[in-house]
């Protein structure tokens, strides 16, 4: 151990402190919404509200790819839901998602609007909405893609909740806590590298909604860019990976993606909210603000 006092949970807990870290002012034990807001609609059938953090970039990623394969019918609106500012727990928000995390996406296409909440969910319904588009029809390769997709969907609070949240953003650094969530986000890289290194893709030999889904945490986690802990969990050794995770970042409708409602990194890598496709090329300073 490092030293650290020893704590003896109490009998019954209660929140009468703020939790510490970079995300206190938003951690809270109860649901439901905190303040009235409406959110916004746009032109499109599809209205998105999100962030691009790895969950939001999935979606994003997804319907760009749509859109590139000649869906017209998955044009969107991307309006920027800031965390650090409480929007998801606006009442709008709150009520296209009870669990108040982006992403979220209101299918406003047919005669009643679908609500679609969890970036799994989200991925599936668009897979499914669009043709079965990259989600294999044939069942093994289906239960493949699945399996690899709740993979993800499972994995994320152990990489994301634990491991980035001790990691990288807890008040106090707890030995134990960085040891056991590091132990754990290796194992998953390693699950990872083996099976990309008998198969191209999660799925098999075609790209899917599970690569889209894993892209955006493992990718950005192999590349070193995710939580700076790249030399931390000696991510070069993980070639697969790599491989992989470059050979997805090449995909233009991935490039794309990633950028939607990202309001850090280089200006160049910001689209705010994306309301039309000509939004990548005409980004003047009303849609690229200033990052916050």
């Amino acid at each position: 151990m490092n030293g650290t006092t020893a704590y003896t949970p109490p009998t019954v807990w209660s929140w009468n402190k703020e939790s510490g870290g970079r995300f206190a002012n938003i951690n809270r034990p109860i649901a439901g919404a905190t303040h009235e807001k409406e959110l916004p609609v746009g032109k499109h059938p599809l209205q998105l509200y999100s962030l691009a953090t790895p969950n939001g970039v999935k979606v994003t990623v997804m319907l760009e790819e749509l859109l590139a394969l000649g869906h017209a019918g998955a044009e969107y609106d991307a309006w920027l839901i800031r965390i650090n500012d409480g929007d998801q727990f606006g009442s709008g928000f709150v009520a296209v998602n009870p669990n108040s995390k982006i992403p979220a996406l209101m299918d406003r296409s047919g005669d009643k609007p679908i609500r679609v909440f969890e970036s799994g969910a989200i991925l599936q319904y668009l897979a499914e909405k669009f043709g079965n588009a990259f989600l294999p029809t044939e069942r093994a390769a289906r239960a493949e893609c699945l399996s690899w997709l709740f993979w993800q969907m499972g994995s994320a609070p152990y990489l994301g909740g634990g491991f980035g949240h001790f990691y990288a953003y807890a008040p106090t650094k707890i030995e134990y806590a960085i040891d056991r969530f590091a132990m754990e986000t290796k194992r998953q890289l390693d699950v990872l590298d083996r099976r990309l290194a008998e198969s191209r893709y999660l799925a098999g030999d075609e790209y899917t909604i599970a690569d889209m889904a894993v892209w955006p945490w493992y990718g950005t986690l192999a590349k070193g860019q995710l939580y700076e802990a790249g030399e931390f969990l000696q991510v070069s050794g993980y070639k697969n990976v790599l491989r992989w995770t470059d050979e997805i970042a090449q995909r233009p409708a991935v490039q794309r993606g990633r950028m939607v409602n990202r309001t850090w990194g280089q200006p160049t890598s910001q689209l705010h909210e994306r309301h039309d496709a000509t939004d990548f090329d005409t980004r003047t300073q009303d849609k690229l603000q200033a990052p916050t």
